[in-house]
């Protein structure tokens, strides 16, 4: 557990916001341990967007309540352009609003270590729906993200399905997304039919639930009434885990000790990036915001600008 003092920042847990009552009760169950985690601490929850409290109308309570220290922790599992651009700006301009308060903002979630094994866990449920013959060898894991126009964000659910194939054996492993990019869930579905492999496992790598993880099992269900004879099973989404709350308590720290960092060497809007080359130096603006505030990645202690020739 992170050691605290009366003293120390105020924490915002920045989600996505839905209109699913079942995924905003699961977020703020995710608050109440991570406030039990931080006994010492003062947690408020702020939503990008769809849920109420905005982030702006949650800094202003913590500023109210007379905190000019605020670290600003997402609950986002990659960092693609609500982390990159929406939540820095919405950030920057309250900050520049409020003189003499400071924001520091943590880094994703990311590939980590103790996720991974969240994952693992939620894919053995699903598995033990199988039945007794079941063979993860003869086996396909599908796993699925969000979907970004962010290609350093889809490559790293490449990455997890990569660790996860090699680390638990199954016969074969594939990556899709629920829009933006590809291949689709749907398009995936059918190009794994015909491996010819006995059975699909689908993992939503996704933190709450919401339309997307409804969207998923839709698919699957479709899937499953098109080939009857291919065994399908979806595995729960991530959701609130002990390692969950472990990993953000690690970001907390990294980011109140400098530790924390994004990854700027592979940002479109800083640099070239195949297929993204004409994003360097686009200004930036958040969801529902009409003016240009600048391109900054408020990162802890520095503000990072985009590389200009």
């Amino acid at each position: 557990m992170i050691q605290t003092s009366p003293s120390d920042p105020a924490v915002l847990l920045i989600g996505h916001g839905t209109r699913r009552p079942a995924g905003v009760a699961e977020f703020h169950a995710l608050a109440g341990q991570l406030r039990q985690a931080l006994p010492q601490r003062t947690l408020l929850a702020g939503f990008l967007e769809l849920t109420e409290p905005s982030l702006t109308e949650a800094l202003e309570t913590l500023r109210q309540q007379g905190f000019r220290r605020i670290t600003a922790l997402p609950a986002f599992l990659m960092a693609a352009g609500h982390i990159k651009n929406d939540i820095p700006v919405i950030l920057n301009v309250f900050q520049s609003e409020h003189p003499g308060l400071e924001i520091t903002l943590g880094a994703d979630l990311g590939v980590h270590p103790k996720l991974l094994q969240v994952a693992r866990e939620r894919i053995e449920q699903a598995e033990a729906l199988l039945g007794a013959d079941y063979d993860r060898r003869e086996t396909v894991l599908l796993v699925i993200g969000r979907g970004s126009s962010d290609l350093d964000a889809n490559s790293s659910i490449s990455k997890i399905a990569q660790i996860l194939w090699e680390g638990m054996g199954f016969g074969w492993a594939a990556t899709a997304y629920t829009a933006v990019a590809a291949p689709l869930m749907a398009d995936a579905l059918e190009r794994v039919h015909r491996l010819g492999f006995r059975q699909v496992v689908v993992f939503p790598y996704l933190l709450f639930n919401g339309c997307l993880v409804e969207r998923i099992q839709a698919t699957v269900a479709k899937y499953g009434m098109a080939h009857p004879a291919m065994r399908t099973a979806v595995a729960p989404y991530l959701n609130v885990h002990p390692l969950l709350i472990e990993t953000f308590i690690e970001r907390l720290s990294e980011a109140e000790t400098g530790a924390a960092s994004m990854n700027c060497q592979f940002c479109a809007y800083r640099t070239p990036v195949i297929g993204r080359e004409e994003w360097r130096g686009v200004p930036h603006f958040a969801h529902h915001h009409e003016d240009d505030h600048n391109h900054r990645h408020l990162i802890p202690n520095k503000i990072c600008l985009p590389l200009r020739d």
